[in-house]
């Protein structure tokens, strides 16, 4: 029994992140959910309680998996500004993967604030990878260029997801030349 409830929800979990990753946040709904798996939508709310809750889950479960990613990519670097390249390049080659864009197609204001913390947590240790790198550099403020650094990688996403003009790729170059020239001054 608790092996298919198991399996029940990871079937739910990646109903959600190709519901998400195809149709936004309009399309994860649980009669959508509930067509994709099979189940009936009654029991959808078994295994969730709202929409918050899904993504809350999809969060817990992909994050670490991301965040491992990124920080292997970072191990493979040799020196402090690989890393930061590295950090750079991996997050942002995560754009096209559907679980990250899953988490990036809701928004924030739709979960409630003990979501939003935990993802912000979650989040806190991915920048915390780069502090590191940053303070081999030698620099002087690590945490507030980490957080700046990150606000380049979110606005590079962010641009890749909207299918801007420009290539995804160009827009990893841009990113990555912005990010090592503000760190290296």
């Amino acid at each position: 029994m608790a092996e298919h409830r198991t399996m029940q929800r990871a079937a739910l979990l990646d109903a959600a992140r190709a519901l998400l990753s195809d149709g936004g946040t309009e399309a994860l709904n649980f009669p959508a959910l509930a067509e994709r798996t099979g189940l009936a939508r009654s029991s959808v709310y078994e295994y969730f309680r709202s929409r918050a809750a899904v993504v809350e889950e999809l969060c817990a479960v992909d994050f670490p998996v991301w965040a491992a990613e990124v920080e292997a990519a970072m191990a493979r670097a040799d020196s402090p500004e690989g890393r930061i390249e590295a950090y750079v390049r991996q997050q942002l080659a995560l754009v096209g993967d559907r679980r990250h864009r899953a988490v990036v197609a809701i928004s924030a204001s739709e979960l409630d604030a003990g979501a939003r913390e935990r993802i912000r947590a979650a989040h806190g240790g991915l920048v915390a990878l780069i502090v590191e790198a940053l303070e081999d550099l030698g620099h002087e403020e690590p945490m507030l260029a980490a957080m700046l650094l990150q606000g380049i990688v979110d606005s590079a996403v962010r641009r890749i997801e909207l299918g801007a003009a420009e290539d995804p790729a160009r827009i990893t170059e841009a990113a990555v030349s912005m990010a090592l020239r503000g760190v290296l001054r």
